[in-house]
């Protein structure tokens, strides 16, 4: 149906609690009140946006080994990630139901499966009756990423039918990975959206290139954070203030369309909700030319294979 073509799509270009969950979630939660307000049918968190982007590494020489303070701050962060399967996210799964809203959050999981100790950068998708249909775990953390967030698998490699769109997600630098981009496209995606933890350095020229490449809609996520947004709590606060930069995080969220121009272009230093009205008829208009999986594909000649188990170091029989 044509309604069906159409959807109103919120980004929520906001700063954290910064390693504060419970008030990240009052954030989180309040936002998606508005987004709900406004009709939107799909709401975006930036990458690792509950609780925060781990932003003291690069700033205390976090890869110093065996260091008290790293180890402090550390544990903090742990304290601070998500178990999902403890209901963490019920409250948000609710009001994705309350306001038939779809949302993309991108999250720090303290992931049970894996022992509970270790943390990944995962995007959750929640769908418009408050179901959670998949957490997609960072593949590979980008650089000094590497000293906290541990290495995610391919079961989040998923896409959802959302109206006549069909949408899929990336975190940050994986937005770079060919295959992980391929994965997504072939099965359908049309509608892709890249969180990022903020700056239009790493927005500006990557939206548009993957517009252009799968002619489709492409949402960039970014966060936003200043010097100023380290809470008084946090451990080793004057260490991390030290060499901190007055801005960390400037935004840059935009939107392309499946021609690869701007519906909206980057967004800096502009805290709330951003929103925009595509129409899944400019898909199949630019399709007519290029499909990268479809008629532009071949195949008999390079294929894919994707490896969707959701990895564990054990495997219980009882």
């Amino acid at each position: 149906m044509e309604k069906n073509n159409k959807l109103k799509i919120a980004i929520a270009q906001i700063s954290p609690v910064w390693l504060n969950k419970q008030k990240t979630i009052e954030k989180i939660k309040n936002t998606i009140e508005e987004a709900g307000k406004n009709k939107c049918e799909l709401i975006v968190f930036g990458e690792s946006f509950l609780p925060g982007y781990p932003f003291w590494l690069s700033i205390t020489n976090g890869s110093t080994f065996n260091d008290s303070q790293q180890k402090e701050i550390y544990a903090h962060y742990v304290k601070n990630s998500i178990q999902i399967e403890t209901g963490e996210l019920d409250d948000i799964c609710e009001l994705a139901k309350k306001h038939k809203i779809a949302i993309y959050l991108g999250l720090m999981e303290r992931a049970k499966n894996r022992g509970g100790h270790s943390i990944y950068c995962s995007l959750v998708y929640i769908n418009s009756l408050g179901k959670i249909k998949s957490i997609h775990r960072k593949l590979q953390p980008t650089f000094e990423e590497r000293l906290t967030w541990a290495m995610g698998d391919g079961n989040g490699l998923q896409v959802h039918e959302l109206k006549n769109f069909t949408v899929g997600g990336l975190n940050c630098w994986e937005n770079w990975m060919p295959l992980a981009r391929t994965a997504l496209y072939g099965m359908g995606e049309n509608l892709h959206i890249a969180v990022w933890p903020g700056s239009e350095n790493n927005t500006a020229d990557i939206t548009k290139f993957i517009a252009k490449e799968s002619r489709s809609f492409v949402v960039s996520v970014s966060g936003l954070m200043k010097k100023e947004n380290f809470p008084e709590d946090t451990p080793h606060l004057n260490k991390i203030l030290e060499n901190c930069p007055d801005v960390l995080a400037n935004g840059g969220s935009c939107i392309a369309g499946p021609d690869g121009e701007w519906i909206i272009a980057p967004v800096i230093n502009k805290e709330g909700l951003i929103i925009a009205d595509i129409d899944f008829q400019k898909v199949l208009e630019e399709r007519q030319n290029f499909d990268c999986v479809g008629h532009y594909s071949r195949p008999d000649v390079t294929k894919l294979i994707i490896n969707r188990e959701r990895q564990s170091i054990i495997q219980i029989i009882d």
